[in-house]
């Protein structure tokens, strides 16, 4: 295991997630659908104020994604192997977290579903960039 390329593609992937992140969570259509979950949802103002423990969380949460990626493919693989292992990760976090929060959480499924359609996506983007940063 190369400890500097899992340190650097976990800087990169938690990178793109982000990106992503705002360009699918700023989006009218999505803000429109949160907005209508004021009481489950934090608003933009006092998110700000945790944001960094969330960050914190991502950023460990791609160190350990690049670390399994590392396990399984010690000598690095390519961007199929990378997009296979993002689109695992996207299922998980599907049922995980998108599903469970649509069972647990008073949200309508207009929201789920673009939640499912921004957290795919995302996911799959951190399986490519893990694939083509880490090189063993």
């Amino acid at each position: 295991m190369n400890i500097a390329r899992i340190a650097v593609s976990a800087v990169a992937a938690f990178a793109v997630y982000f990106v992503l992140g705002g360009v699918f969570f700023a989006n009218p259509l999505m803000r429109a659908e949160f907005s209508k979950y004021k009481s489950v949802y934090r608003s933009e103002g006092t998110m700000k104020a945790v944001l960094p423990f969330g960050m914190l969380g991502m950023l460990l949460s791609m160190v350990v994604l690049s670390l399994l990626f590392a396990m399984l493919y010690p000598a690095g693989a390519g961007v199929v192997a990378g997009a296979q292992f993002g689109l695992l990760i996207a299922v998980y976090a599907l049922g995980s977290f998108v599903l469970h929060n649509h069972v647990n959480l008073n949200i309508g499924a207009r929201l789920t579903v673009f939640q499912a359609i921004a957290y795919s996506v995302e996911w799959l983007a951190v399986g490519v960039v893990i694939s083509l940063v880490y090189r063993g």
